[in-house]
């Protein structure tokens, strides 16, 4: 008889660094969901409400403003003034120099339509709300001067620009679009 053995495969040594580093790593994993789970309801609350998301964006019917007349709408909470400028305010608010400006800015630069000037009715001093005013002066009594803030005497003109007082910026221009052939405005 011949002495003949069977040879079977080697076998392979499950090494216990390679069993410890799988379970480390599904534990690790698992862990991972867990908290992505407990996290996610905390994260999505974050999101706006469904209300706010609805008064993100607004439409306000222009056509109906006239000539020189100053609408308020709100949005998101704040006033925001959509002026429909007379061809001398234009005018004027285009020659005006910017040396004379603590916030310099162009006219061109605020507006998308030189006849109609949107911005947030909110003082960059402290966040009143700047009231639409006849001139102080005794002699101009029925020249619009543009907005007043009653509290501090910040002056803006009809560009929306800081013409004196303590507030530092001009009014901000919100993000804004004509749609139905400029009859109405889109805010937002």
């Amino acid at each position: 008889m011949s002495d003949f053995k069977t040879l079977s495969p080697p076998s392979l040594p499950i090494s216990t660094s390679t069993r410890r580093e799988f379970i480390h790593l599904t534990a690790g994993a698992m862990s991972l969901v867990g908290i992505g789970t407990v996290a996610w309801p905390f994260i999505n609350s974050m999101n706006p409400s469904a209300d706010v998301v609805a008064l993100s964006t607004i439409e306000v019917d222009v056509s109906s403003i006239p000539v020189g007349e100053t609408h308020t709408v709100m949005w998101r909470g704040q006033p925001v003034f959509v002026r429909h400028r007379k061809p001398e305010e234009i005018k004027e608010m285009r020659a005006t120099s910017l040396k004379t400006l603590p916030d310099p800015e162009t006219d061109e630069q605020r507006t998308k339509d030189p006849n109609w000037l949107v911005v947030v009715g909110v003082c960059t001093h402290l966040g009143c709300i700047p009231t639409q005013r006849k001139s102080i002066q005794a002699s101009n009594d029925d020249q619009e001067i543009g907005w007043v803030c009653a509290c501090h005497g910040s002056r803006y003109d009809y560009s929306g620009r800081i013409i004196s007082g303590p507030a530092p910026r001009n009014l901000k221009v919100p993000t804004y679009e004509f749609i139905n052939q400029n009859a109405a405005l889109r805010i937002g």
